[in-house]
């Protein structure tokens, strides 16, 4: 009986600590109040809380701006923070399928982390090496994870093989670029960081302006991928586990 309860609880713990992992929900809870502040036209307010999620400068943002800055932001973290961590919970749980899953997770996690915590500036040497590690780690979800945006939409994909690469990140520009063409609108250009404006090349070029209303679609879009994402995750992990059985 003590042997089942410990059983029982241990698996509590690991749903709870992959449940604490995904952004899958924070990305639309930290991004409705820049929404709800552009429907009250109240971009003062709208800014400030963009200011909140993003690292770029938001003081002098238009509307058209601030809506893309919010896209950008649920693209490319549509990867890193939940596709990644879908990712590497399967591959843990193919591993070790007793406590894998948490383990992958939360070390990709801690790389993560590092990647935003220590920046080139203050420490470049290990910071390099943070960003490096975190671009390897989502090497394969990025790429993944981009086309299943896409899915089986032809101008999706389309922009997706196009632009994936703007980016001087090897993986951020796939899920932006992803969007874009699921939803038809213009990404990239660059932005103001610190006072300094960074260029960047345009993702989707032949695509519309952003409106305020291509946030609830990126949330709509953000929904159906990662759970097709999750669906084929499940999927491979459990064919692979049977077929291992079998050996």
């Amino acid at each position: 009986m003590s042997v089942l309860y410990l059983t029982n609880n241990n698996a509590l713990v690991q749903v709870y600590l992959l449940y604490a992992s995904i952004a899958w929900r924070d990305l639309k809870d930290e991004t409705s109040p820049v929404l709800h502040a552009l429907m009250q036209d109240n971009i003062n307010e709208a800014r400030k809380f963009l200011s909140f999620v993003v690292g770029r400068d938001t003081e002098n943002l238009s509307e058209n701006e601030i809506v893309r800055a919010v896209i950008e932001t649920i693209s490319e973290n549509s990867i890193d923070g939940v596709m990644s961590v879908m990712f590497f919970a399967g591959l843990g749980h193919v591993i070790n399928n007793s406590f894998g899953a948490c383990l992958f997770v939360w070390l990709f996690k801690a790389a993560s982390t590092l990647d935003s915590m220590i920046g080139y500036e203050r420490f470049q040497e290990f910071g390099k090496f943070a960003a490096k590690l975190d671009d390897a780690l989502n090497f394969i979800p990025a790429r993944l994870g981009g086309l299943i945006i896409a899915g089986c939409n032809v101008r999706a994909l389309k922009v997706f093989f196009h632009d994936r690469l703007n980016h001087k990140s090897p993986n951020s520009a796939h899920g932006e670029s992803a969007f874009a063409g699921a939803l038809n609108i213009k990404l990239g250009g660059g932005a103001f960081y610190k006072g300094k404006f960074t260029a960047r090349p345009v993702i989707n070029s032949h695509g519309g302006e952003c409106n305020l209303y291509d946030i609830v679609r990126a949330w709509r879009l953000l929904d159906r991928s990662c759970a097709l994402f999750a669906l084929i995750i499940i999927l491979f992990t459990e064919l692979t586990l049977r077929n291992y059985m079998l050996l």
